[in-house]
C-alpha cells in the first residue's frame, strides 16, 4: 500500500511543470517561478518608500511572467508560506494564493516558516524566530511545537544537540544564525519542499497558520 501511495504521490509531482512560490511573512517578499528543476526568476523585494513589501506582489507576479512568456494559466501549483510571521504578510500571501488557486483550476500547498528556515540548518535544526510576549516560535525534532516561552528554548539549545536558526531579535539570546543576516533562498526553499508536500492542493485546505491569534483592530 505505502508503495502504490508514493507512486502516486511521483505521479501526481511530475505533473506539476511549473511553480510559482511567493512569501510574504517575513522581512522581505520572495517570489520565484520554477519550471521542472529550473529557476527561471527569483526575486527578493524589500519595504519600499513607506510601504510594505507585500503591496508588491501582484506586480512582481506579473512582471515574472511576462518575462517568461506565460500567462497565470500556465502555471500548475502555487506555493506560499503560510505563517507564522507577520499577520499582514501572512494575510496576504494566503489571500492571493488561494484567489488564484481558485481561479486558474491549480494546485497550492501551504509550508511554514519554520519549516523553510529549518531547510537552512545542515542537520538537527532548531528554529525560533520572535514570537513577542518573551516567547519564541519553536520548530524542533521535526515538529512545529508553537509559541513557546524563551526559557524553554534556552535550555533546548545549551543541550548542545541542535543548529540554531533565528532572527535577529534573538539572535542575541540564543545565539546561532539569524536568517536575516544571510543570504538563504527563502522562495526556492519554499518551491522544493511545496513540490514535494504530501497533499491534495486543494484550495478550500490553504489556511493561514496563526499560531497566537492577530492582534486585534
Amino acid at each position: 500500500m505505502n508503495d502504490t501511495k508514493e507512486i502516486l504521490k511521483q505521479v501526481q509531482n511530475d505533473n506539476l511543470k511549473r511553480i510559482l512560490a511567493f512569501d510574504t511573512c517575513l522581512d522581505k517578499m520572495y517570489v520565484v517561478l520554477k519550471e521542472d528543476d529550473n529557476i527561471l526568476a527569483s526575486e527578493i523585494i524589500e519595504n519600499q518608500g513607506g510601504k510594505y513589501h507585500s503591496a508588491f506582489l501582484i506586480s512582481t507576479i506579473q512582471e515574472i511572467l511576462n518575462k517568461n512568456g506565460l500567462k497565470p494559466e500556465d502555471i500548475d501549483l502555487i506555493a506560499t508560506n503560510v505563517g507564522p510571521g507577520s499577520f499582514t504578510g501572512i494575510r496576504a500571501c494566503t489571500t492571493v494564493a488561494r484567489v488564484m488557486a481558485q481561479q486558474l483550476g491549480c494546485k497550492v500547498k501551504g509550508v511554514s516558516t519554520l519549516e523553510i528556515l529549518a531547510e537552512c540548518a545542515k542537520e538537527n535544526p532548531l528554529v525560533a524566530t520572535d514570537a513577542r510576549k518573551n516567547a519564541a516560535y519553536l520548530y524542533v525534532d521535526g515538529e512545529i511545537k508553537g509559541a513557546i516561552q524563551l526559557e524553554e528554548v534556552q535550555k533546548l539549545v545549551e543541550s548542545g544537540k541542535y543548529n540554531v536558526i533565528t532572527d535577529n531579535k534573538l539572535k542575541p539570546i540564543l545565539g546561532g544564525i539569524s536568517y536575516q543576516e544571510e543570504n538563504f533562498p527563502l522562495g526556492e526553499i519554499l518551491a522544493e519542499l511545496a513540490e514535494n508536500k504530501e497533499c491534495d492542493g486543494d484550495w478550500h485546505k490553504l489556511k493561514p497558520l496563526y499560531i497566537q491569534p492577530p492582534p486585534m483592530g
